[in-house]
């Protein structure tokens, strides 16, 4: 088999099923210093990972639809039943009762505000947001946790409100498949393959 053909998964029978191959080692390289004195050796490997999502599917699923999920709990004996969760979250924290999905594209539209924020022109390997970042925070009426994340359209302040907007062409099904714009941003401003 080539090493060329990439690495891909299915579900069979509800079973994960994986073809081609996911770990290719590259020649170890040593590391010389400035005075030619072997200090160590690189293990380059080109590594694809499999991240299940699980429960939590539906939420990276729905972003590529326009549409942000949240979680209520709906247990009756529970303190805190009606509370409503973003981040989405599989099982009541305080139950631990499973969750019920609930859309709340709408209110977040109509009501998210800055809670806080942090600009940062460093957040570690693998970055793909464009530099300085501006994590925001984001409060909901109604939802009784913040979600964390990145302005990309405006200057951040605590209290603004803000939109999301959704990757809807071309989805990856990850977290940056839902951004946020000040409110009042034109459609036309939005990043290429971004939607309201």
């Amino acid at each position: 088999m080539s090493d060329n053909v990439p690495a891909k998964v299915t579900v069979v029978n509800g079973r994960y099923k994986f073809e081609n191959k996911f770990h290719h080692p590259e020649k170890n390289q040593p590391i010389w210093d400035d005075k030619g004195v072997l200090k160590g050796i690189t293990n380059p490997r080109n590594m694809t990972y499999v991240h299940a999502y699980g429960g939590e599917a539906i939420f990276f699923e729905s972003m590529s639809k326009g549409k942000l999920i949240a979680t209520r709990c709906d247990n009756p004996d529970c303190v805190t039943k009606g509370s409503i969760y973003m981040p989405f979250r599989i099982h009541c924290p305080d139950c631990l009762a499973r969750t019920s999905t609930v859309d709340i594209t709408d209110r977040a539209k109509a009501n998210a505000i800055v809670h806080s924020f942090m600009i940062t022109e460093r957040t570690g390997a693998f970055n793909t947001l464009p530099t300085p970042i501006k994590f925001v925070n984001i409060e909901f009426d109604g939802v009784c946790t913040i979600l964390m994340g990145a302005l990309v359209r405006g200057e951040p302040s605590i209290g603004m409100k803000v939109v999301p907007i959704f990757k809807t062409q071309d989805p990856e099904y990850i977290i940056t498949d839902m951004l946020w714009v000040a409110e009042g941003t034109s459609a036309n401003d939005l990043p290429e393959g971004y939607t309201f």
